[in-house]
Order: structure tokens, then C-alpha cells, then sequence
């Protein structure tokens, strides 16, 4: 496991991973979400490409009605650069302060860093 205490457990409740699929992350005990559902809205595979929205979680958002998230990874050197774009669907009436899409981001961040770190300490778990 990559970061045991933050995902306790990915799995496919609906669909085989393409398209339309929903996929549920449980986080662990520590965390302060329990779980999310992702629907994936678009995949590419060859150009290394997801796009997916949230569409549950167990923290009811008071501002948020879903997050559409994309995910690229390009070529670059003997690595890659992830790009990941977040778009925020605010509720009517409502406004997001730049503070709270940035504590977001940074937990998001480091979530990436604990991948990165271990795929590159485990390259043969990717080849």
C-alpha cells in the first residue's frame, strides 16, 4: 500500500473502469473524509488522459455541488509532468474563497508527493 493511512481501498462499484464507470476511494482512519465516488466522464488511455467528476462523498459541501477533475501526464525527459486541472461547481448563491480551494490542492499535493516518492524508491511496479 502507497499511503496507508490516507486510501484504505480503491475499488469499481460500477462499470469495468472505462467510461461511466464509478469508482469508491475509502480513506483511512485518520482522514477527515471517510470516502468519494468518481464517475469517470472521459479516458484515454493512449495519451494518457482522466477526466472524472465527483459525484458523493461523506462530507456533505455546503458551497460545492461536484468537482470535475482532468488528469494528463506528458513525456518529459526520462520522466513525466502530471497536469491536473480542477473546476469547482458552486452551488447558486455561493462563493469559494481562494483559501479553501488552496487547503484542497495542498492536501491533494501531497497525496501526489507520497506516489511520486514511492514509484520512484519502486520503478518496477509500473514496468
Amino acid at each position: 500500500m502507497i499511503v496507508p493511512e490516507g486510501i484504505k481501498s480503491v475499488e469499481f462499484i460500477e462499470g469495468d473502469g472505462g467510461v461511466g464507470s464509478i469508482k469508491k476511494t475509502n480513506f483511512g482512519e485518520s482522514s477527515q473524509i471517510k470516502y468519494t465516488k468518481h464517475k469517470i466522464d472521459a479516458l484515454d488511455a493512449d495519451n494518457f488522459y482522466c477526466k472524472y467528476t465527483m459525484i458523493e462523498s461523506d462530507v456533505k459541501f455546503d458551497k460545492i455541488d461536484c468537482v470535475v477533475e482532468s488528469v494528463k501526464f506528458d513525456a518529459a525527459g526520462s520522466g513525466c509532468v502530471c497536469k491536473m486541472t480542477s473546476e469547482y461547481h458552486v452551488k447558486e448563491g455561493c462563493e469559494l474563497k481562494e483559501e479553501d480551494i488552496k487547503k484542497g490542492k495542498d492536501k491533494a499535493m501531497g497525496l501526489f508527493k507520497a506516489v511520486e516518492e514511492y514509484l520512484v524508491a519502486n520503478p518496477h511496479v509500473c514496468a
